[in-house]
C-alpha cells in the first residue's frame, strides 16, 4: 500500500519529453509521421475499443457538452498506443496538411509526433498541458492541448482523453476539465465491470460533493476485500489501493460498515487523521456471508454498535448562513414536515432544490425509508411512463424480461422527489394525478394496482401557472402538487454568499488543502452573477482546487468560462495599448482605467489573463 508517486512538475515533463524526442532522432523541423493504420487495421482497432468509445460517448460526454461550448476545440479519445479512436467537436483550426493526424488510426506517440498532449500524457502517465511552443515539432505549434490518461481497474493505462485547440486554452480551464472527464470515464468503466454485484462505497470531503465524479470510489466484496478503486480514492486516502481490506482503510469493522444505511450519507474516519462523508450502495443480491454477518448478535456486536459512527444527515439549518429568504423557506418547510401537504419548490436551475428536499426527507420520520429523485426533464418522453410507473415483462419492445416496479413504487414508505416537473409530458401528468388521488400504481401493460405510501415533493424552474395557461400543464395536477410553494432565491440575490463560498471550499477541498481562497478570488466570487447558481460554484471550485493543489486558490486557477459572465463594457477606447508590463505603476494605472476588468485589459495588452494576473501579483497589486 505504497503512497502514490508524486507528479512531475510541468517543466520536468517538457524537458524529459524533448530529451526523448531527440533520442528518437527527431528535430524541430521533422514532420509528424502519425503512423496511420490501414483501413482493415482501423476497423479492428475500433472493434476492440468499442466498449470504451461507447462509454465515453454515451455515459460521459453528455455531462460535459456545455463545459467547452465557448471554445473552438476538439476532444479526442486515443488508446494506450496513442492511436486516435474518435473525436468530437470542431476540426476547423487544423491545417489541411495535418488533418490525417486527427482521424481514426493516427498515432500521437512521441516517437512519431514529438512532444504533444496525447503522447506525453502516455509517456509520463499523468495529465499534461502542452502550449504552442512546447511542442517539439514546429509543425504542431499551431495548437495547444490538454490530455489525461485513463486507467482501468488494474491501474493500467488503457486510453487518453485530449482537448486541443489553436487558441489560448489556459491550463486552469482545460487541464482541470480533462482530468475530471478522464476520472468520469474511469468511474464508469469500474462500475460497468462489476455490474452492481459487489458493495460500492463512495466517499469525499463533504456532503455536497458526494455525487461528484471526483469522489473516491471503492468496490469491495462481502469479506471486506477491496476489488477495485479509482485513483481519486488513492489520492484521498494517500495510498495506492490494491487488494487491501476496507477495514484497514477506515476505523470501522466490516460489520459496522455493512450496518450503515443504504443511500444515506454517514461519516467515516480514515486510518489517517482525515474524516470523510460516505455513501454505501449494496449489491442487487447481498451475498449470504454478508447477510449472516449483519445478523450476528453478540456482545462484540453490541459493543461495536455503541461506537459505530452515526449517520450524518443534511441538516436544514446548514442550508443557509443568514439569508432571510432561504431561512423563511426552511422554517415553512419544517412546519409541514409531518403533514400530508404537498410541497412545490421553485427556483432557478442549480439553486440547490434537490439538496433542500434531501434535507427535508432526512429531517422527517421517513428518513430511514427510500429517497427517490426523478429528473423529469432528463428522461426521454417515450420512457417516462415506464420509468415512473414500472412495466410488466414483455410490455413493449426492448423491455426488461423481468419487468420493472418503477420509481414510484421504489419510493414506497419514503419520499418521491419530482424535479423539473414542468417538463413532464401531458399523458404522464394524467397518470400521475391518478396515482396521487388513488395512492395506487398501475404498471404499463398490467391490469393490477399496487398501493403506495409516498410523500411527494416537486420542483420546477419555471412558472407552472403560466404553463397551465398555455395548456402545457394540467391545472388539476398543479393544485394537487402545489399545496405550499417555497421559493429558493438565486445565488446572486443571496445575502450570505461569502459564508456560502467558504463552506463550499471546505467541502470540496482536498484533506491537505488548507490554504483557502485568496482575497482576489473572494472579491471575484462576490461580483459574479452566477447564472448556474450553486451548481456552477461547485464546478468552478472543483476545477480551481484541482489546479491550485496546495496553494491558495487565485484568479489564474479559475476556468475561463467563469470570466465570461464578469465581462464589462469597455471604459475607454478598445484599441490595443503597449507598455512595459514590468512597470508596476503604469500597470496599476491601466487597470484602474479599465475599471478593474482584468479580461478587458488583457485583451487590450494582447496578453493572456494568467500572464496579467502574475504581473499584478508580482507588482504587489
Amino acid at each position: 500500500m505504497a503512497a502514490p508517486a508524486p507528479p512531475l512538475s510541468h517543466d520536468a515533463i517538457i524537458q524529459d519529453s524533448w530529451s526523448r524526442c531527440r533520442a528518437f532522432g527527431l528535430d524541430h523541423q521533422s514532420a509528424p509521421a502519425f503512423d496511420q493504420l490501414p483501413a482493415d487495421g482501423i476497423a479492428q482497432l475500433l472493434e476492440s475499443q468499442h466498449s470504451l468509445v461507447q462509454t465515453t460517448y454515451q455515459e460521459v460526454l453528455p455531462y460535459y457538452e456545455n463545459i467547452l461550448s465557448n471554445s473552438n476545440c476538439l476532444i479526442m479519445l486515443a488508446d494506450n498506443q496513442g492511436q486516435v479512436l474518435t473525436s468530437w467537436g470542431t476540426q476547423r483550426f487544423i491545417k489541411p496538411s495535418l488533418t490525417r493526424g486527427f482521424s481514426a488510426g493516427a498515432s500521437w506517440m512521441e516517437r512519431c509526433s514529438g512532444t504533444n498532449a496525447i503522447g506525453t500524457a502516455l509517456a509520463c502517465e499523468q495529465a499534461v498541458h502542452i502550449e504552442h511552443d512546447e511542442h517539439f515539432l514546429k509543425a504542431n505549434r499551431f495548437m495547444t492541448g490538454s490530455a489525461a490518461p485513463i486507467f482501468d481497474a488494474e491501474r493500467k493505462v488503457i486510453a487518453v482523453l485530449d482537448v486541443s485547440s489553436d487558441s489560448y486554452l489556459p491550463p486552469s480551464h482545460t487541464l482541470g476539465m480533462v482530468k475530471m472527464m478522464s476520472q468520469t470515464v474511469e468511474n464508469r468503466l469500474i462500475l460497468n465491470l462489476f455490474h452492481g454485484q459487489h458493495f460500492q462505497l463512495t466517499f469525499n470531503t463533504g456532503l455536497n460533493n458526494l455525487d461528484s465524479q471526483w469522489a473516491g470510489l471503492l468496490i469491495f466484496d462481502e469479506t471486506g476485500q477491496v476489488l477495485s478503486a479509482n485513483r481519486r480514492a488513492d489520492n484521498l486516502l494517500g495510498i495506492s489501493l490494491s487488494r487491501v481490506s476496507v477495514e484497514s482503510l477506515f476505523k470501522v469493522s466490516l460489520l459496522e460498515l455493512l450496518n450503515q444505511p443504504d443511500g444515506l450519507p454517514f461519516a467515516l474516519q480514515a486510518s489517517g487523521r482525515n474524516r470523510f462523508q460516505c455513501l454505501l450502495k449494496r449489491p442487487k443480491q447481498v451475498p449470504i456471508q454478508a447477510r449472516q454477518l449483519s445478523e450476528i448478535k453478540s456482545s462484540e456486536t453490541k459493543s461495536a454498535e455503541s461506537t459505530a459512527p452515526a449517520p450524518i444527515a443534511i441538516s436544514l439549518n446548514t442550508l443557509h448562513f443568514g439569508d432571510n429568504r432561504v431561512e423563511k423557506a426552511v422554517r415553512q418547510a419544517e412546519r409541514l414536515l409531518e403533514k400530508d401537504i404537498p410541497l412545490l419548490i421553485h427556483g432557478e436551475t442549480g439553486v440547490g432544490k434537490e439538496v433542500f428536499v434531501k434535507a427535508l426527507h432526512q429531517a422527517s420520520s421517513r428518513s430511514k425509508q427510500p429517497f427517490i429523485a426523478v429528473n423529469c426533464a432528463a428522461i426521454p418522453a417515450e420512457l417516462v411512463e415506464s420509468e415512473l410507473f414500472g412495466y410488466e415483462k414483455g410490455a413493449f419492445t426492448g423491455a426488461n424480461q423481468k419487468g420493472s416496479i418503477g420509481l414510484i413504487r421504489k419510493a414506497d414508505k419514503g419520499t418521491l422527489f419530482l424535479d423539473e416537473i414542468g417538463d413532464m409530458p401531458l399523458p404522464t401528468q394524467a397518470r400521475l394525478l391518478r396515482v396521487l388521488q388513488e395512492r395506487c400504481v398501475q404498471p404499463v401493460g398490467s391490469s393490477e394496482l399496487f398501493p403506495v405510501d409516498i410523500r411527494i415533493i416537486s420542483a420546477t424552474n419555471r412558472s407552472l401557472r403560466e404553463q397551465v395557461q398555455l395548456g402545457r400543464f394540467r391545472e388539476d395536477l398543479y393544485y394537487r402538487i402545489g399545496g405550499l410553494t417555497l421559493e429558493l432565491p438565486p445565488l446572486r440575490e443571496r445575502s450570505d454568499k461569502e459564508a456560502l463560498f467558504k463552506r463550499l471550499w471546505e467541502q470540496h477541498r482536498e484533506p491537505s488543502q488548507w490554504a483557502g481562497l485568496s482575497r482576489e478570488v473572494m472579491e471575484l466570487f462576490s461580483r459574479h452573477p452566477w447564472p448556474g447558481n450553486l451548481r456552477q460554484v461547485s464546478s468552478v471550485m472543483q476545477v480551481a482546487l484541482a489546479m491550485a493543489e496546495e496553494q491558495p486558490v487565485r484568479p489564474e486557477h479559475l476556468p475561463d468560462d467563469f470570466f465570461v459572465d464578469l465581462e464589462m463594457e469597455p471604459v475607454d477606447s478598445p484599441e490595443t495599448i503597449t507598455f512595459d508590463l514590468n512597470d508596476a505603476e503604469e500597470l496599476n494605472r491601466q487597470l484602474q482605467a479599465a475599471g478593474g476588468n482584468i479580461s478587458h485589459l488583457a485583451r487590450r495588452l494582447g496578453v493572456s489573463r494568467n500572464t496579467l494576473y502574475k504581473r499584478l501579483r508580482q507588482s504587489g497589486d
